[in-house]
């Protein structure tokens, strides 16, 4: 037998260790219904990410579990329906005097499950308005996913939500909020600043602060103590709008 030329034995050689590092690159990683956002930086001090969620697929499944847990839903559904209707009714009659919210508002409700932020909202007039939840409820809402918006740039005038604590991407969840909304939009959260949320929750949020560096495209408007079921600061922005020369 022959001995193999010198060039053909280092070639062989070379394709023999590369071989471990060309199946890293290229051996598939598994299929997933839900395509993560990029990961992003936003522990520090006032923002925490909850460690635990090994895949984003095994996070939107811990959001499943609460959304669609039957005795959760018949409770928003029938003892709940009614209060929070009421209540949130209150908190938009509020920003309406404020001059933030107005019948000709186009709306959207972040997480609103079985939309009860949107019956609250048409309640007091503003009929343009819907929610948006991983478990559709429709009329008042639809499904989509709160990292990747199913709208297209600059959609509503207003959006509001009391879902940030399940944010596992904060800054993709404001990213979103920003994009979605005109020039001059406001956007309304309600955090919970002075106790940890439930379980459901993917961070925990201790200052107003980390709001502040992420709306980057929006102002302050203000900040304000509420009582919604749980959650204690009203937090409010609203988008820039850019003078062009």
């Amino acid at each position: 037998m022959k001995p193999k030329p010198p060039i053909l034995k280092y070639f062989l050689l070379s394709l023999f260790l590369s071989l471990p590092l060309l199946l890293f690159f290229f051996s598939p990683k598994g299929t997933s219904t839900h395509s993560p956002p990029r990961n992003s930086n936003s522990n520090s001090d006032d923002l925490r990410i909850r460690p635990g969620f090994t895949t984003y697929d095994a996070y939107i499944q811990r959001q499943l579990n609460k959304t669609l847990n039957p005795k959760l839903r018949e409770t928003w559904l029938t003892r709940d329906w009614g209060r929070k209707v009421r209540v949130f009714a209150t908190f938009f009659e509020v920003l309406k005097q404020k001059g933030l919210l107005f019948n000709e508002s186009k709306a959207l409700c972040i997480g609103a499950r079985v939309g009860q932020e949107v019956a609250a909202l048409r309640l007091v007039g503003v009929g343009d308005s819907v929610g948006i939840d991983l478990v559709p409820y429709p009329p008042l809402v639809i499904k989509g996913d709160f990292h990747q918006q199913p709208f297209h740039d600059g959609t509503f005038d207003f959006e509001f939500s009391n879902v940030f604590d399940h944010a596992l991407y904060p800054e993709k969840f404001v990213g979103e909020i920003e994009r979605t909304l005109k020039p001059g939009g406001v956007c309304v959260l309600h955090v919970a600043l002075s106790k940890r949320s439930d379980k459901y929750s993917a961070n925990d949020l201790y200052s107003v602060k980390p709001l502040l560096k992420m709306f980057m495209a929006s102002e302050l408007v203000h900040v304000r103590k509420v009582d919604g079921f749980g959650l204690d600061t009203e937090v409010v922005f609203k988008k820039k709008v850019i003078q062009r020369s």
